[in-house]
């Protein structure tokens, strides 16, 4: 922390002024080595979320989470609902690994891999400055009067901003209902597919107030990550900070003034780190809710102490007991108690990934059936569930009975599996009284593909309460 007792700064956020209204903030264009780094990140990244819906490997989307059909594909290999269990361990290993992450390196996730942050600082932001400037431009746009020069700007600035939302709106979209269906609609047009159509200029509205009026809002308010890493967070943890100790006591850059002999700390009081703030914190106060890691502020002091002479790092990656103390990193038995359910946990989801069947089989007795009898024979009706887990088509596959001699008979006849497809139908077991013995058996069935057994299941089997 700062020697600065004033903690003032902690009762309000910069974005509401005074009054309780809206402040919005007009960052300075940041430029430096990490902007340049996260950049590339942002391209790569960009890159990833605009293919991934069009990325086929064996014919499935690579990434799919169409929830009202029920099909999902993670990576191209798809899931189902019955394979829900396997979502619920992926979701614990994502919490555990952005614990880990976080108690190691603060809120660094948001301000390098975070969507929002992302589509913020690096689309919208720089439409942004290509328009109306840097930021005392900005300023100055905002305050003068609606003549010819600020409604053109503006206007221009609003289309792009549509623009550019209408196309992410269509890449989101195509996550939920598959990237061929989306271009089969794009072909068809609006007309063909108004509900699509809704949804598009739903998401876009959603992405246009999110990027064009609330932006970092979101990080501020919202978002629950910026609450979690407070918790997480401790003296250990690695944070861009400022180093208090050597900039402290701070004081403006003065010609032919001897600093040292004065005792005055090297940061000039210049507000640079302050003005490129995308959410408008001095992040000399310390490690604040609000700061994204997003390094501007490093770039920002780098660049003056550049310019003064002085050494680089004032504002830096680094925890309090580094700066304080000069510890260096080090894990601690919390940081490793996180590995070891991570690695657990991981090894969990990836034995059971590798354990799963490649076909599933759900076998349920028709509700409001009862048994039937044919002489010394009993017959039950199910209804039946198959899915094929794979990429791989199966023609002619064989139900039958493995724990008990009896006959299967399914509706219909013959039973073909597409690829990542689902089959139902209906079958009639039958089994005869003297390989029976309870009035609600355990029966075992097994699913054949040319006489391989690629899959088993169990149901019961009522009968008459008194057998002979």
């Amino acid at each position: 922390m700062s020697n600065n007792e004033n903690e003032n700064f902690r009762d309000s956020i910069a974005t509401i002024d005074k009054e309780g209204k809206r402040n919005f903030i007009h960052p300075k264009k940041p430029k430096g080595r990490y902007t340049n780094y996260r950049t590339y990140v942002s391209w790569f990244l960009l890159a990833i979320l605009f293919a991934s819906p069009f990325i086929k490997i064996n014919g499935n989307q690579f990434l799919l989470f169409n929830i009202i059909d029920r099909k999902f594909n993670i990576f191209g290999q798809p899931f189902w609902p019955q394979d829900f269990y396997l979502l619920v361990l992926s979701l614990l290993v994502s919490v555990v690994f952005i614990i880990l992450f976080t108690v190691i390196f603060g809120r660094i996730f948001c301000g390098w891999m975070c969507p929002q942050t992302i589509f913020m600082e690096m689309i919208f932001r720089k439409i942004e400055y290509l328009i109306e400037g840097d930021r005392n431009k900005q300023i100055k746009l905002e305050k003068q009067a609606w003549d010819t020069e600020k409604i053109t700007k503006k206007t221009i600035k609003w289309i792009l901003f549509a623009l550019v939302s209408f196309l992410i709106a269509n890449a989101f979209l195509a996550y939920f209902i598959g990237g061929d269906v989306l271009i089969q609609h794009v072909q068809d047009g609006p007309i063909a597919h108004v509900d699509t159509f809704i949804k598009l200029l739903v998401f876009t509205a959603v992405f246009y107030f999110v990027f064009a009026w609330f932006r970092e809002q979101v990080c501020i308010i919202a978002c629950p990550y910026g609450r979690l890493q407070s918790v997480l967070l401790d003296n250990k943890s690695i944070v861009v900070a400022y180093d208090h100790k050597r900039g402290e006591d701070r004081q403006k850059l003065r010609k032919n003034e001897d600093r040292e002999e004065k005792q005055y700390g090297d940061c000039i009081d210049c507000k640079q780190c302050v003005l490129v703030c995308p959410t408008g914190i001095d992040i000399r106060n310390g490690t604040q809710l609000e700061c994204v890691n997003c390094t501007a502020c490093i770039d920002a002091c780098d660049e003056i102490m550049d310019t003064v002479g002085f050494d680089r790092g004032l504002i830096r990656y680094a925890s309090e007991n580094n700066i304080v103390k000069g510890e260096k990193f080090k894990y601690n038995a919390r940081i490793i108690s996180y590995i070891v359910v991570l690695t657990l946990l991981f090894t969990f989801f990836v034995t059971l990934l590798f354990l799963r069947n490649d076909v599933q089989a759900n076998f349920l007795h028709l509700p409001g059936q009862l048994y039937t009898t044919n002489g010394d024979e009993v017959s039950n009706v199910y209804t039946f569930k198959i899915i094929n887990k794979t990429n791989n088509p199966y023609e002619n596959i064989q139900v039958k009975l493995l724990s008990h001699e009896g006959k299967m008979e399914v509706v219909g006849g013959q039973i073909n599996l597409p690829k990542g497809g689902l089959y139902e139908g209906t079958v009639f077991v039958k089994i005869n009284k003297d390989d029976l013995s309870d009035s609600k058996e355990k029966i075992e069935i097994g699913i054949f593909d040319k006489d391989e057994l690629i899959e088993e299941t169990d149901t019961n089997f009522s009968s008459p309460l008194q057998l002979k």
